[in-house]
């Protein structure tokens, strides 16, 4: 397998993910012609997607979602309440496009098995995925706004993460936010602070070689060095050193990651 984080952050989120036989898109949450433009630039065409994995209906994961059905007739993958949600705010997706995904299922193509699993988040059904081929695990784990003992079980020892390491909450707690908006992220259904994500991310992580994408940064409340240097401290505190085994990388609200094996 293969993936790149195309775009994660407040203003909008896709993975792409890859094998020699399928391609995948994880959320659309940008404009059709921005999410061509990254495609473009990992040197990937979207005529070749096998299919969209939605993880929840929030306009920061389906802004593009459906435009690009539309353009490209790919198939899309939801549980049944996120496509009740998601109705009124994607437009038309013909019923041949339209494809279910429970939650805490499995779906199997090719080579690809892709385990959906439940997040704790403010949206109708939120679920996330774990892929995995040929004993290889990438695990995709956003918009919760904790890690508990169930999730940690379906994501452990994966050899690559994007993981939420969504805000600080000093900067949080100072900032221009509204208190309504600060009580909804810091709550058990908003996001994980970075050293929250580290403290969990300690709990999940084998000593093996791995790589740990920091993800879901706020633009309001987070910096990516800041992040960095949080979620290092809380491993090492832990008795995880960054730079042995788990390997830290960023990603980008406009840029994708490279392209890389898992």
């Amino acid at each position: 397998m293969r993936f790149s984080v195309l775009a994660s952050g407040s203003s909008g989120n896709a993975i792409y993910v890859e094998n020699d036989e399928h391609a995948f898109l994880v959320d659309a949450g940008l404009s059709g012609r921005k999410m061509e433009e990254l495609f473009a630039s990992v040197d990937r065409n979207m005529k070749k997607l096998s299919g969209i994995l939605v993880t929840h209906e929030h306009s920061d994961h389906i802004k593009g979602l459906g435009i690009l059905a539309r353009k490209y007739n790919v198939p899309i993958y939801a549980n049944e309440k996120t496509w009740t949600a998601m109705d009124p705010l994607v437009g038309k997706i013909p019923l041949e496009q339209r494809f279910h995904f429970d939650m805490e299922t499995v779906k199997t193509f090719g080579s690809i098995d892709i385990q959906s699993f439940a997040v704790s988040h403010d949206a109708a059904d939120p679920m996330f995925y774990v892929f995995h081929e040929n004993g290889r695990k990438l695990v995709l784990i956003t918009d919760t706004g904790y890690v508990s003992d169930r999730m940690k079980g379906h994501i452990q020892g994966a050899d690559s993460f994007v993981f939420e390491s969504n805000h600080d909450v000093g900067m949080l707690q100072m900032g221009r936010y509204p208190w309504s908006v600060k009580r909804r992220i810091l709550s058990d259904v908003g996001h994980v602070s970075n050293e929250d994500a580290a403290v969990a991310m300690s709990e999940v992580v084998e000593q093996k070689p791995t790589r740990m994408y920091l993800s879901h940064l706020s633009k309001d409340n987070n910096m990516k060095d800041l992040a960095r240097m949080s979620v290092s401290q809380t491993l090492q505190s832990c008795g995880i050193i960054p730079g042995e085994f788990l390997q830290l990388y960023d990603t980008d609200a406009n840029k994708p990651t490279e392209l890389v094996t898992v």
